[in-house]
């Protein structure tokens, strides 16, 4: 048998199209079972040819293609392409938790919420990672941690290009760009641009303290607590600097200190242009221009207190009215003196708030 009989054969096997879909199969048995799907689901997407049972799932099915959002909230004019999305959106703003935990009574919008919710108490882990075996109560969790090992971040921001492993991150991270602060506490007024913003903000008014550790007790409002917690039990110090070998609990800390070998500045200030190299100290600087004071002294004298000088230095004999203060002083000390035993005359620099190189001389 030539090449070209063979390739005849081949071409044959392969003629078998579904008249629906157009979709080609080699064997006449696996096309007559493929058109039981179309029985089944007679409404075809005409975009990406996907089937569905019903008309109307096909006509929520092609608004992923259309972009199309008909169901806006009255509240804060988000929109849905689907209907149900709005009603479960709606509970965000009126508060209402109708899922109610039968073990502890925490309440919660959604019922999977609550299904998820009650694994906290059981210990189940039901969503098992193929590659290394480890299991999550949760399965964007998995999702998430299965992008670790192949390194995909496939939510990409069309305005300053960073990438994301999860949508919802994209989502949350859009709203840095637009300024949009949609979740608001109802205690205070304050807004944010995230829903776990405002849920460990509202931890603040109730004192609510879900995250504990199981070594020693301690509870915290915050996961992220928790886990920067944990390291004084462990001592482990995971992440370390190439370029001078200092070690960091978490990664963050180290991409934060590399800036200094680096000399990068991503965080700039809209309104004068000064730039810093953490995100903190440019949320310190903007009130040099608000003029924002959110740190209030509860006593009456508080001149007497800006006056007091309460913490010591322990390598000189200079003196600090915050703990800040002092903690700064000595690193810097500790960092340009090193190896000396005067100070004398010597010139401290270091970044203020304001974005500039604040330098004194201790003689």
């Amino acid at each position: 048998m030539d090449f070209s009989e063979k390739l005849s054969m081949k071409e044959e096997k392969s003629s078998h199209s579904c008249d629906i879909c157009h979709k080609t199969f080699s064997l006449k048995g696996n096309l007559t079972h493929h058109k039981l799907i179309h029985r089944k689901r007679p409404h075809y997407c005409d975009t990406c040819g996907k089937s569905f049972s019903q008309m109307h799932l096909l006509t929520t099915h092609q608004r992923i293609h259309t972009e199309e959002k008909p169901y806006e909230c009255h509240i804060c004019a988000k929109s849905f392409a689907v209907k149900n999305s709005l009603i479960k959106h709606i509970d965000i703003h009126t508060g209402e938790k109708p899922y109610h935990c039968d073990i502890c009574s925490k309440s919660f919008l959604r019922k999977h919420s609550l299904v998820v919710h009650k694994h906290v108490h059981t210990g189940e882990k039901p969503h098992a990672c193929d590659i290394c075996g480890k299991s999550f109560s949760r399965v964007h969790h998995l999702i998430t941690h299965k992008n670790f090992h192949i390194g995909e971040r496939p939510y990409r921001c069309n305005i300053c290009g960073q990438s994301f492993i999860l949508k919802s991150h994209l989502n949350g991270h859009k709203r840095t760009h637009t300024g949009e602060k949609p979740y608001h506490c109802d205690i205070c007024g304050k807004s944010f641009s995230q829903t776990n913003g405002l849920t460990s903000h509202i931890r603040i008014h109730t004192g609510e303290k879900p995250f504990q550790c199981n070594t020693c007790g301690e509870s915290f409002s915050e996961r992220g607590n928790l886990a920067k917690h944990k390291y004084l039990h462990t001592g482990e110090k995971s992440y370390h600097c190439d370029i001078c070998g200092k070690s960091f609990f978490q990664k963050v800390h180290l991409n934060s200190h590399l800036r200094i070998h680096t000399g990068e500045r991503p965080y700039p200030c809209k309104i004068c242009d000064k730039s810093f190299s953490n995100r903190s100290t440019l949320t310190v600087h903007k009130r040099v221009h608000t003029g924002e004071k959110p740190y209030h002294c509860n006593h009456h004298h508080h001149h007497h207190h800006r006056l007091t000088s309460a913490f010591h230095a322990s390598i000189c004999d200079k003196s600090f009215s915050v703990r800040s203060a002092l903690t700064t002083h000595e690193c810097i000390v500790t960092e340009h003196v090193e190896g000396d035993t005067t100070i004398e005359g010597v010139i401290f620099e270091f970044e203020s708030a304001a974005g500039d190189e604040v330098s004194f001389t201790r003689s």
